[in-house]
């Protein structure tokens, strides 16, 4: 007894950290699985999706964000430039400074910053209102009058975010390009000619459309753990500013996750 008591304490620790972890990823799948039915079976069913209602988050979660992710692209695009200018003036080759400004923002970059700073903007944002529907009990007065909550909250934020979220990455994109070459033929002192003509060579629709996938995955990651986080709300007030950070930190370590999978499978596959 004596020596298998250490056993069952070490495997009894184990089974209670790694059982919740199970049921959270099971919670999570029904979801996922509600959220793909109403946004993808049951408008074939006649149950159509609210339209009024995906355009108004759209703006919420796209327009008002062109700002920030505008300025945050621009500084990103001149520090990659200034990054790689300080190699490549070793080997006397400043040209390449649009190559790799071009293809690092439109495959990386771009997408993941801009998943980032909506992540950090929408996502949150997602959770807080759905976790203050729970707590108001709004969510069970849906139930009640028999309205899904997830086709009612969830199914428009997530076809505003998968369509803006690739929007957001393209202007991304073109605004750290155009940080980069503003650096390049000031600073840098490089022929605008010679680095347009370079970023042209460089980038391939490939690279464009990568990125962009990456984007409208992020969108169904940041969507699906802000409705989650919000679902998850069991209290007042505190547990609602708890799951918001917590969606936060969740959706932004997804992104990464993802990003790191899309990534390794274009570059094996591509």
């Amino acid at each position: 007894m004596e020596l298998t008591r250490p056993f069952n304490v070490f495997f009894g620790s184990v089974g209670r950290k790694v059982l919740p972890l199970f049921r959270e990823i099971n919670q999570m799948s029904r979801l996922i699985n509600d959220i793909f039915y109403w946004t993808v079976v049951s408008p074939l069913t006649g149950k159509r999706i609210r339209w009024k209602a995906a355009i108004s988050e759209a703006v919420k979660a796209g327009y008002n964000s062109i700002p920030i992710v505008a300025v945050i692209s621009l500084f990103v695009g001149i520090i990659m430039a200034l990054q790689s200018a300080y190699q490549l003036k070793k080997v006397g080759a400043m040209i390449y400074v649009a190559n790799l400004v071009g293809v690092s923002i439109t495959r990386e970059l771009g997408p993941i910053l801009t998943a980032i700073i909506v992540s950090g903007r929408s996502g949150s944002a997602y959770a807080a209102e759905i976790g203050s529907m729970k707590v108001a009990e709004e969510i069970d007065a849906l139930k009640t009058m028999g309205i899904n909550p997830i086709r009612f909250l969830v199914v428009p934020k997530l076809i505003a975010l998968v369509v803006m979220l690739p929007a957001l990455t393209i202007i991304a994109d073109f605004i750290g390009i155009l940080g980069g070459f503003l650096l390049s033929i000031t600073i840098l002192e490089l022929h605008p000619i010679n680095y347009i003509q370079q970023t042209e060579n460089a980038l391939m629709i490939k690279d464009v459309i990568t990125g962009l996938v990456k984007a409208g995955a992020f969108a169904v990651v940041i969507t699906a753990v802000g409705a989650f986080e919000g679902f998850k709300v069991e209290g007042g007030a505190e547990e609602v500013g708890r799951r918001t950070t917590a969606s936060v930190v969740l959706s932004i370590f997804l992104v990464i996750a993802f990003d790191c999978f899309f990534t390794a499978l274009f570059y094996f596959f591509t």
